[in-house]
């Protein structure tokens, strides 16, 4: 085991994100749950937190970053997401759970590549 020099931080929907997500146009499946969104969240590495509050703060100086990739994870249309994506919004839509220490239980090395969106108008 190994403990590594970060910090994750869970960025959890909400009901709001929810009730976006069910008013998109499209075939989105009409059994989505609050539950099946919060069960398989988004997991972040952050730095290594002294304390909450200075990782929760860091979450929140990439707020846009963040809130438009989860937008884009269900719809790439930007006009079908809120005019304007604001900390407050963001905190309304998504709650911010912090888990200061992370050990790597695995032998191989981690490897890293860059965030790719979903293409959700791809063809099968």
């Amino acid at each position: 085991m190994f403990e590594v020099n970060r910090s994750i931080a869970l960025i959890r929907p909400r009901a709001p994100f929810l009730a976006w997500l069910q008013q998109l146009p499209g075939e989105l499946d009409g059994q989505l749950e609050l539950d099946s969104l919060t069960r398989d969240c988004n997991a972040l590495l952050i730095p290594a937190a002294d304390d909450y509050e200075s990782a929760h703060d860091f979450v929140l100086q990439h707020y846009r970053m963040l809130f438009q990739a989860e937008l884009a994870d269900w719809c790439d249309d930007e006009t079908l997401w809120p005019e304007q994506l604001t900390p407050a919004l963001f905190l309304e839509w998504f709650d911010v759970e912090i888990h200061s220490v992370l050990t790597d239980m695995v032998e191989t090395p981690l490897e890293r590549e860059p965030f790719v969106p979903l293409d959700l108008n791809a063809e099968d």
